[in-house]
């Protein structure tokens, strides 16, 4: 089993799938490392709208400009939600669990891309939150924070490189 470094190495966004389906077992392995993310004050405001309907996915496609086409070849979609009345870090939990569940498809050899809703717009011109909150049926009191598309990889993805990375970006003690 490969340490959560290598996996950060090897994970990358993936926009182009194969047609083999990603399976159940899968998907209930990526939704429970949603599960299982820290959330602020133990509030766990965060739900997952899991969708592999092609059509719905297809529609889904539209939900930001020019940026989530990917969704009509993915193998399915989990869209993460979060209850603004439970708590007020939804951002912060959101993100969190949608990261878990990018590192956990990429465990599983799968590929998946983050497609982000808050604070962008539809093709149509509408808010990208009210677009897959209409689509899906999302209460008014949930908010649609992000989209994670999944596949299988049609090909490998080139692993970072460490030696690209700014590490004057690292300050010790003070800025």
């Amino acid at each position: 089993m490969e340490n959560l470094l290598e996996l950060m190495i090897k994970r990358r966004s993936v926009r182009k799938y194969s047609t083999e389906p990603v399976t159940d077992e899968q998907i209930k392995a990526i939704t429970t490392a949603a599960l299982l993310s820290p959330s602020g004050h133990s509030k766990y405001p965060c739900e997952f709208i899991v969708v592999k309907d092609k059509d719905t996915l297809e529609k889904m496609s539209h939900c930001r400009v020019g940026v989530a086409k990917m969704l009509n070849n993915a193998s399915c979609a989990i869209v993460t939600v979060a209850d603004s009345e439970k708590a007020d870090t939804i951002v912060e939990d959101s993100a969190i669990s949608m990261m878990n569940m990018h590192l956990m498809a990429a465990s599983l050899n799968l590929g998946s891309c983050w497609i982000q809703l808050r604070l962008r717009e539809a093709e149509d011109g509408r808010n990208s939150e009210d677009y897959i909150r209409e689509l899906l049926g999302i209460p008014k009191n949930y908010l649609c924070q992000a989209i994670l598309s999944i596949g299988n990889l049609e090909k490998i993805p080139k692993p970072h490189d460490l030696e690209k990375l700014h590490y004057e970006k690292i300050h010790n003690e003070k800025f």
